[in-house]
């Protein structure tokens, strides 16, 4: 399938304060590649995406046991595609195949980080990433040994830039306090999930970092898996996400969620996104997309798909992030009424 001929043309944001720059859309393989996505489908993901111009390519030594990051690997040396156009990322914690030990093959530590390193690029085939990052906080390891062990990493070529996932800004300014008392590299970035409906961690409790580290964001779920694309709004249909009982993280949703009441006040908000998407002239999903791409501290919109068109939709998200006016903003946040009080500075 080629590129339709009016796909706008991608966009690149630097990440952080860092010179390296990404796609403002990216794609990631949680839930999907090495899982229930098949190979082919997911080579034809990748390809859609790589020709539509993303160069950032996320995955988890912790996705689908490895699997994710040995099917990304594979796409990459299939098409042939030049390993200095890319930007591919992986994260360390919760360890890369079923079966193993979990004694130290799980967490921060020294020996998993390195261990752990070892185990992703012989899964993906790659000599290095450019993206390492903490996949949780391990609370019962030194913060001093985690950011020498990151910084090896660096310093022995397997990674160019390393970063968190779902850290506390206290934890990763801990992080950059360590990095600077021993003249070592902080954590240029955070991966943490960001939609309409979960906007506290980047738009208030971060807020300080980009200012004195300069942190990047690259987002995880800007579409809540799938809620705010609108799919949902006459129910659970069957083939989707949350109708499935195979992945333990989507089978236990109604438990995490609180309730089924919960989740049809949720749809109920989310439905009145149609009209203002109708009003624009693009989809609930793009309208979604570009409301995460209108933070100015994300650097890219990691998003899922399990074929060709829906990556297209995705990248049609970037020529309507200039038509979210400041009244459209309002409107969302009027919707949802979960807009962060304003950080008051004192002087």
């Amino acid at each position: 399938m080629s590129v339709p001929s009016d796909l706008p043309k991608m966009t690149y944001r630097f990440l952080g304060r860092s010179g390296l720059q990404v796609s403002s859309i990216s794609l990631g393989g949680w839930l999907t590649y090495g899982g229930h996505v098949e190979k082919e489908n997911t080579f034809a993901c990748m390809k859609a995406a790589y020709d539509s111009g993303v160069n950032f390519f996320d995955c988890a030594e912790g996705y689908s046991g490895g699997k994710s990051e040995e099917v990304m690997g594979e796409a990459i040396k299939k098409f042939g595609w030049k390993r200095n156009d890319l930007v591919i990322s992986t994260k360390l914690y919760w360890g890369g195949a079923h079966g193993d030990n979990p004694v130290n093959n799980k967490g921060l530590s020294r020996k998993h980080v390195i261990e752990g390193m070892n185990g992703s690029l012989s899964r993906l085939g790659l000599e290095y990433v450019d993206l390492i990052y903490a996949h949780r906080p391990d609370r019962q390891t030194p913060m001093e040994e985690t950011v020498r062990a990151f910084n090896h990493l660096i310093n022995t070529g397997k990674a160019l830039y390393w970063g968190t996932s779902e850290w506390n800004a206290d934890e990763i300014a801990q992080a950059w306090r360590y990095a600077d008392k021993l003249q070592l590299i902080g954590p240029v970035m955070e991966q943490p999930q960001y939609n309409m409906l979960d906007r506290e961690k980047v738009e208030r409790e971060y807020a300080h970092l980009y200012r004195e580290v300069g942190l990047g964001l690259t987002v995880f779920s800007p579409l809540k898996t799938g809620v705010l694309s609108g799919k949902y709004k006459n129910g659970i249909p069957p083939d989707s996400r949350y109708a499935q009982e195979t992945v333990e993280f989507i089978a236990g949703f109604w438990k995490r969620t609180g309730s089924k009441e919960r989740w049809e006040t949720t749809i109920a908000q989310v439905n009145k996104l149609e009209p203002i998407a109708d009003q624009l002239g693009i989809k609930q999903s793009q309208l979604a997309l570009a409301w995460v791409l209108k933070n100015p501290n994300v650097s890219s919109a990691i998003t899922g798909a399990s074929n060709p068109e829906q990556v297209y939709e995705n990248v049609r998200a970037i020529e309507a992030v200039d038509k979210l006016t400041p009244e459209i903003m309002t409107q969302i946040d009027e919707i949802f009424g979960n807009k962060p009080p304003a950080i008051v500075e004192r002087f």
